[in-house]
């Protein structure tokens, strides 16, 4: 592993630890794979907090439109064996549509431009009001037809991965799920990953949650219920790291994969943009896609009741990073955004040069937490409260050891707010341990004697 990466993978938990910390989010589970195999791997807080179950790396999450990955990549293996093309009609494998719908073609259900309704005219189920639709309720929130014209924008819609599973069905001739389970989630090495619920009993399964508000606390959502012919769309339960495992299978780049590197490129290709959406992202075949800062990714995310979730590959490092979270409100959205700012600042910046390395340690004032981040030559001061720790960074270039053996350095690199130019130190103790850092003038402890500290300042006696 790259000296580089192993010094971003030590971070990352302690990043997340803080921020778990900060929102008093109920769990998360994150994996990071490098080149298909796993270097991080783990798990915080509770996978049932009103029970206090502790979360591990093998409960699994109902991880719900990562479902649609799964069945895309099942529709690409279907056209590899010459079972369908994507331009085929929907109606051609599934009868009884309403025939503007029968028109709609595979590739235009893969890639969410058939112009179908999202949820259907009573969206319950997403609530929790109403049990998931069967194939008799589908057909009938679809019979009044295309709610806008094929091809003409990106407009979601789990009905149509509905209508994908009923095409698999007609096509094998076998379930959706048991079709699947064996040609793509078992033929890819997964072994924590079922197409729909409930779980097998025993298997380590982690709660929904409400979000904190409106309550003021967060009750446990059971959700096992199942998807039944919505599978397709949102069934799926898995762990975070059979998710970056098998979406770095789906890299064109992958040397092991159920698909072939022309099928991977055809789900990944971009082909609508969400035009509307206040970030740049692109919808493929059942692949989201888009960038942060010079890395291109691609994945997919997932809301289910009481549970948000995310995983992304970047081809171009051959990295895949998957968070979990188990809240309705929970961020697995900006923590993986910010898991990829770490890993691209320390890529950027380089391992830990020897000089550097002696300065490190998270430290705190009345004002909050800083973490010290060596890199090749520089030690960059991160505040882990952000969504990105590492925004507009203070860089630090370390001078060495003074006589009376303190860390000397200096503010190389601040914001025009900032102290640039000024110096900076960590003060030793008698035991040659590092018990202050002077960041310019302002002198920064450990959290224990920053707590005491406060404490006896500000507490009411």
């Amino acid at each position: 592993m790259e000296k580089w990466l192993r010094a971003a993978l030590d971070y990352v938990p302690r990043w997340i630890e803080f921020q778990m910390r900060l929102t008093e989010q109920p769990g998360c589970s994150i994996a990071i794979a490098r080149r298909g195999k796993i270097v991080l791997e783990q798990a915080f807080g509770h996978a049932d907090l009103p029970a206090r179950v502790v979360l591990t790396p093998a409960h699994r999450f109902r991880v719900a439109s990562h479902s649609k990955t799964f069945t895309a990549a099942g529709i690409l293996k279907l056209r590899e064996k010459g079972r369908l093309r994507l331009d085929d009609p929907i109606g051609t494998h599934v009868a009884g549509l309403h025939p503007k719908i029968a028109e709609a073609t595979l590739a235009q259900l893969l890639s969410h431009s058939a112009g179908l309704v999202r949820d259907g005219t009573d969206a319950g189920q997403w609530a929790d009001r109403r049990a998931f639709l069967d194939e008799a309720a589908l057909r009938a929130d679809l019979a009044d037809g295309p709610t806008i014209e094929a091809n003409t924008r990106f407009k979601y819609s789990n009905h149509g991965f509905g209508l994908l599973g009923l095409a698999i069905e007609a096509i094998t001739g076998e379930r959706y799920a048991d079709w699947i389970a064996r040609e793509i989630v078992a033929a890819s090495g997964l072994a924590q990953t079922l197409p729909d619920a409930p779980p097998a009993r025993g298997t380590p399964f982690a709660r929904g949650h409400l979000a904190r508000l409106p309550l003021g606390n967060r009750l446990a959502i059971r959700g096992e219920n199942p998807t039944h012919v919505l599978a397709a769309a949102t069934g799926f339960i898995s762990t975070a790291g059979d998710l970056v495992r098998f979406f770095s299978s789906l890299s064109p780049t992958a040397r092991r994969s159920v698909l072939s590197p022309a099928s991977r490129r055809e789900m990944t290709r971009r082909q609508w943009r969400d035009t509307h959406a206040s970030v740049e992202r692109w919808y493929g075949l059942g692949t989201l896609s888009g960038r942060l800062g010079d890395w291109d990714w691609f994945g997919h995310s997932g809301g289910f009741q009481g549970t948000l979730t995310r995983t992304v590959c970047i081809p171009d490092q051959d990295l895949a990073v998957s968070v979990l979270t188990n809240a309705a409100d929970g961020p697995s959205q900006v923590w993986l955004d910010g898991i990829l700012h770490i890993l691209q600042a320390h890529q950027r910046h380089g391992a830990p040069s020897r000089r550097a390395a002696t300065w490190h340690g998270r430290w705190w004032s009345l004002w909050g937490a800083f973490d010290l981040l060596p890199m090749n030559g520089k030690v960059l001061v991160a505040n882990p409260a952000l969504q990105n720790p590492l925004l507009d960074a203070s860089e630090i270039e370390p001078l060495g050891r003074s006589r009376h053996g303190s860390e000397r350095g200096r503010i190389k690199l601040a914001t025009g707010l900032g102290n640039h130019g000024e110096p900076a130190r960590i003060e030793h103790d008698e035991r040659g341990r590092p018990s202050e850092f002077w960041m310019a003038g302002m002198k920064l402890l450990p959290e224990s004697k920053a707590a005491k500290e406060l404490t006896a300042r500000y507490a009411r006696r």
